[in-house]
């Protein structure tokens, strides 16, 4: 955890000026002083080379911590023709949260799974979209660019109460999102060849911030 911090001290920030826009609403009282980072999770999954969290902002209400991100460049022309062809495709944003205690273990406070889930129905010519964190409810669009703007877009996530945090303590923010494989009906095997394009995930970004 300490050399990754490291690292991002040194880089020039990305989007600091929209960090510190937001920072200057009502209710903020969040100091953020290190950039978006990114660091390479081991697993056997292929990497996208496109792939990528942007604008991540966090914020606050009153009461709660809030985090809002956009997934960039996550739908290949490959993986629209699989979706419009009857493939449902889920995006998983996983986000947590840790207090920064030094040279010991960071605790962690928080762990976070939300899902963006879209299907393409061929009859009505409409997808469908259902996101998790807001309420599960079924949003209809009639353009692929608006499913893809619903399912590439997190607004708003409450991370946690604010009573759950000490001032004047460092925390870490830590966010990345991947497209899930599916398990397909026997019918659907035909796109099997666009599915294999779907081993799609970002890399962990995180931003530090002192609340």
């Amino acid at each position: 955890m300490l050399s990754n911090r490291k690292h991002c001290l040194a880089q020039k920030p990305m989007g600091a000026a929209k960090v510190e826009s937001a920072m200057k609403k009502t209710f903020m009282r969040i100091t953020v002083f290190v950039c978006i980072t990114t660091f390479l999770a081991m697993t056997g999954t292929a990497w996208s080379q496109d792939a990528r969290l942007e604008n991540i902002i966090v914020t606050n209400t009153r009461d709660d911590l809030l985090l809002y991100l956009t997934a960039k460049d996550a739908f290949s022309p490959k993986i629209v023709k699989a979706i419009q062809s009857g493939v449902p495709a889920t995006f998983t944003y996983y986000i947590n949260l840790y207090l920064v205690r030094g040279f010991w273990f960071d605790k962690e406070i928080a762990e976070i799974r939300v899902t963006h889930t879209m299907k393409y129905d061929n009859l009505k010519k409409e997808y469908v979209v259902i996101r998790s964190w807001d309420d599960n409810k079924p949003i209809v669009v009639k353009s692929m660019a608006a499913a893809q703007k619903l399912m590439t877009e997190v607004d708003s996530l409450n991370v946690v109460p604010l009573s759950r945090l000490k001032r004047g303590q460092q925390y870490q923010i830590q966010a990345k999102a991947q497209l899930n494989k599916m398990t397909l009906p026997f019918y659907l095997h035909y796109v099997l060849f666009f599915v294999s394009f779907w081993d799609i995930e970002t890399d962990w970004y995180t931003i530090d911030f002192i609340y």
